[in-house]
Order: structure tokens, then sequence, then C-alpha cells
């Protein structure tokens, strides 16, 4: 009897915009800024301290939840940041990257049948989290134009079914920002009902021109309900060493860990000390980094002015919107790869972020954590439009 094939559990999903995008770059020698991650180095000391663990002996399984001393860490580094320490033992939990971190989250509390609000256009790992979890994704655009909430419409979607909704704030793919009045209309909404938060915060520290960051953690009423997912990758330039994690209230913690242990268990111990000590040693990083990726983006924003593609505000986060309708008026997907192969840069289209991408929407994502040579080289191509 032949096998039969296999009936998938993911219909809709095939292989990420991410990947084909950046084999596409390299198939046609394109300036890669598509994918978002830095090509620059890892910060030498944290490098020093991976490489000291290693020769120190630290090569075994780390505890389930992660090393202590960097779940210590963690608590402190969030107290100094939003003025709340979580319990290290009880509400820290270390994970093999933020998507393991969502995806450990989603399948703690969805059930069948349970739904989740994600706004569009929302990053690519939540609705197969959801659809695995036997939940179903309820898609709430955000305003087109500056990718704000419309806080009706998302009260609106709220059903009887409705278990988590997913936040992302600095946002992916715009860099659009939560602010107060934000924050007051997502308690105002979660008052009194049993929905869960989760909170993708992993650009957290890549705010800009003098804006906070609204956290859940700094709010009480939020991060009594929530799973707040942060990245080691994207604070540190490692995007490859894939270490994240996820603070949330003992009860949350408790089933987000039952998935985390058959999942991945555990993540690579001698980089959990070597976080551990960068933190304590080096705030100033975190602190600084705000600053140290407003000067690309100044710089990435005034170069762009010379060419025929006009940049959207970016209030966070290290990715660049672009309007390419005096260009082309080709949908996305097509302008993206028309970019790649004929021009030489390579750039994410918006489409893949969305369940029902808007109509005549003509906008590009450009990474700008990248070296100046890297950019002025992309520029330098980018005029010839």
């Amino acid at each position: 009897m032949p096998v039969p094939a296999p009936q998938t559990k993911l219909p809709n999903i095939g292989t990420t915009i991410f990947t084909v995008m950046s084999q596409l770059a390299a198939e046609h020698s394109a300036v890669n800024l598509g994918q978002g991650f830095p090509d620059f180095d890892v910060p030498e000391r944290l490098v020093q301290a991976l490489d000291r663990a290693m020769r120190e002996g630290k090569n075994q399984y780390a505890p389930m939840t992660g090393l202590p001393v960097l779940r210590q860490a963690i608590a402190a580094k969030t107290e100094r940041c939003y003025g709340y320490r979580p319990d290290a033992d009880t509400e820290v939990t270390v994970t093999s990257g933020a998507s393991e971190a969502i995806f450990d989250a989603v399948h703690a509390v969805v059930r069948p049948g349970d739904e989740v609000i994600v706004l569009d256009p929302c990053y690519d790992c939540y609705e197969p989290a959801i659809d695995l979890a036997g939940g179903r994704a309820v898609h709430v655009a955000l305003d087109p134009a500056h990718f704000r909430p419309d806080w009706e419409r998302i009260r609106a979607a709220v059903t009887p079914r409705t278990r988590m909704i997913i936040t992302n704030t600095p946002h992916n793919p715009s860099g659009a920002m939560f602010d107060g009045a934000d924050i007051a209309q997502l308690e105002a909404l979660l008052h009194d009902t049993g929905i869960y938060l989760l909170s993708d915060e992993v650009y957290e520290h890549i705010v800009f021109d003098g804006a906070r960051h609204e956290s859940a953690l700094r709010h009480p009423a939020l991060r009594e309900r929530a799973f707040v997912v942060s990245s080691f990758g994207k604070t540190y330039h490692c995007t490859g060493w894939k270490v994240g994690y996820c603070i949330a209230p003992p009860a949350l913690s408790a089933e987000l860990r039952k998935v985390h242990q058959y999942n991945t268990f555990c993540t690579f111990t001698p980089a959990q000390a070597a976080f551990a000590e960068m933190i304590e040693a080096e705030p100033t990083h975190y602190e600084g980094l705000g600053a140290f990726y407003q000067a690309k983006r100044d710089r990435f924003h005034d170069q762009l002015l010379g060419t025929q593609l006009k940049p959207l505000t970016v209030p966070g986060g290290y990715f660049q919107l672009v309007d390419y309708s005096t260009v082309s008026d080709l949908d996305d997907a097509s302008f993206c790869r028309w970019l790649t192969v004929e021009k030489g840069v390579c750039a994410i289209p918006l489409s893949p972020f969305y369940a029902e991408p808007p109509r005549r929407q003509h906008l590009a994502r450009l990474c700008f954590a990248k070296n100046e040579a890297t950019l002025d080289a992309a520029i330098e191509r980018l005029r010839a439009l």
C-alpha cells in the first residue's frame, strides 16, 4: 500500500517571504535590505563573554526556565527600564528566540475554536501558531496611512470566543508605536474580560525622537494578563543566536513553560551566561540603542530623498517603509522581485503581512540595520530608478 500524502496542517503557508527574498538577493548579488538582520559586529564584550562561558565548560543543558543568573539580570533590567521587577523564578522564562516565546504563549492558552485578534500588517509567525493551536486569527487592519490602531474596529472584533489579542510595538513592518492613549484604550478593551494579551516588544529599545516605549510591563492592568516577549537578537545585533524571553504572571508562565519544555526544553547555555554578563556590565548598550539606530534612520532617510522612493515616518524599529508609486504601478510582490533582480536592491513587500492587503498600496520595507557601506551601495542603485 503506498504511503499516503500528508494532509497539511498549514494549507495556506509556504516558505516565508524573508527566506524567498534573501535567496533571490543571493542569486542576483543584490544588496539585501530585505531580511531584518544587522550586518555589523556583535558587541565585543558579548563575544568575549560567550567565548569565556564555553571555555569554562558552560556547554550542557541549562535549566528549562533559563540560567538563574540571566533570569535575575532580566528582572533587574526590567525594573530599571519599566519600574516593575518580575519574579525571576516564577515570571521570567528564557526561550530559543522571541518566535518560540510567541508560539509557546499562544499554545499555552489558545484552545480549538478560540479566536485571537491580530492587527494587520502583522508578523508572519502569529497566524501559524494560532492555526496549529486550533484557534482562528481574526484580522483587524491598522490605519493604512499611519499604521495606527482603530480601537472601535478592534472592539467590534471581540466576541465570546476571543481568547487573546496580539500587539506589537514598535511595530514590524511600519515602526509605528503605541502611545499613552493606545494603552488606555487597550486597558479599557480588556477590562473585566478573560482575554489574554500577547505583547510583542522585540524592538523595545529601538525608539526615536525622545519617545517612550509603552511596555505592557509598565501598566499593572495589562501585565496581570500579559505575555511580554523580548529578543536579545534584536538588542545585541545577534539574530542568529536565537535567544529571547517571556515575562508573564506566575500562572501564565507555568502554562507557557509546559509548552516550552516539550518544544525546545532549554536554550543555548553559553549565550545565556554571556547575556547575563552583558546586561549587568554594560547597560549603556541597550540604553543607547535608540540613539545608535536613530542616526542610521536619519542618514538613510536623507539619502532616500535623493531617489524616487518616498520614505514614510519611522517612530521605532529598524525598518523603513517607502512608497514606490512614482516608480512603478506593479503590485508590491512584483515590484520587490523586479527591484531585486533588475536593480540589485532587495526589499520586502507588505502584502504577506496582511490577510487582505489594501488595494493599490505601493509600499515596500527596507532594513537600515546595516553598515554605512551597505546602505550607500543600496542608495547608489536606488538613485538609478
